[in-house]
């Protein structure tokens, strides 16, 4: 049986008087693709910034690789103006709040629905700035190098050079090594793309979490994303969540498929399922008037 790699427990967030997420479980298990999708404002992105630490969740519990990482329930004021579900259900627990960064050393990466690159730098350096997360030497050891002994010099060289080997290695996966000197910010949208998702990978992920990452994509670029999410998933042992609108991607990509309305879960299932459900056909496209209105 595969194991459970990410699990939401009643996740809540709520601003104000606006419940952007509502009362949301799920699972992904390990090896999975899986999608999450909804129309616009459905609360996508908001989950997703919930898993990774971005936000704390009004309430709810995020498990990663069966451990608990973020945790909290309705407190002070907002325990008057609370409007999901459970309220009282991890009273009793102990709050978690890592920052993202902790949670990215846990195992975790993410794209972001609007591209975050280093924009000044070039696309080496934006990987391999990436791939220094896994070093064991600090800013301070580098720069002062020079004065170290021979033993550590040596340590720093081989460790740089596997980083370098790294950053050319997945630069060549995702098709943009003859654009390695280019600066971030010159880079057509699509190859923006695929830079990002390089540098999460820098980062040596148990789960990638990919927002919108055909958006600005035509449909040549679009097909060729498809297979290079299936690509790394099984060159790099990963597992995948994405959010996407364009669902020829979704239906095509995907395990399984989780789809949120006005915050809340719709529906869940294979992509035949989804395709032929009709609370999200409705969701989607509206619902037909079956009146018998004059024309």
């Amino acid at each position: 049986m595969s194991q459970n790699v990410l699990r939401l427990d009643n996740i809540t967030m709520q601003f104000g008087g606006v419940v952007a997420v509502d009362n949301l479980s799920l699972e992904v298990n390990e090896g999975e693709i899986v999608a999450l999708i909804g129309p616009n404002g459905a609360g996508k992105t908001t989950a997703f910034n919930t898993i990774t630490g971005v936000y704390e969740p009004t309430n709810g519990q995020v498990s990663f690789m069966g451990e608990s990482i973020v945790r909290n329930h309705p407190q002070g004021k907002m325990k008057q103006n609370y409007k999901g579900k459970e309220a009282g259900k991890f009273v009793q627990l102990p709050v978690l709040d890592p920052t993202p960064d902790r949670i990215t050393k846990l195992g975790m990466a993410r794209t972001f629905q609007n591209i975050r690159l280093f924009k000044s730098e070039t696309v080496y350096n934006n990987v391999l700035t990436a791939c220094h997360a896994e070093a064991d030497y600090n800013i301070f050891q580098s720069l002062w190098r020079l004065k170290a002994g021979p033993k550590w010099l040596t340590k720093y060289y081989y460790q740089e050079k596997a980083l370098r080997e790294k950053t050319e290695e997945l630069l060549k996966i995702m098709g943009i090594w003859e654009q390695r000197d280019m600066i971030a910010v010159n880079l057509p949208y699509g190859q923006q793309r695929k830079l990002e998702i390089a540098r999460a990978l820098a980062t040596d992920p148990k789960l990638l979490l990919l927002d919108e990452p055909a958006a600005g994509m035509n449909p040549e670029e679009t097909l060729a994303l498809m297979d290079l999410i299936r690509e790394i998933r099984d060159r790099f042992d990963l597992t995948v969540l994405i959010i996407e609108h364009h669902m020829d991607l979704v239906m095509n990509v995907s395990d399984r498929i989780f789809v949120l309305n006005f915050g809340k879960p719709l529906a869940e299932g294979t992509p035949a399922e989804i395709q032929s459900n009709p609370e999200v056909i409705e969701a989607y496209l509206g619902k037909e008037d079956d009146g018998d209105g004059d024309a």
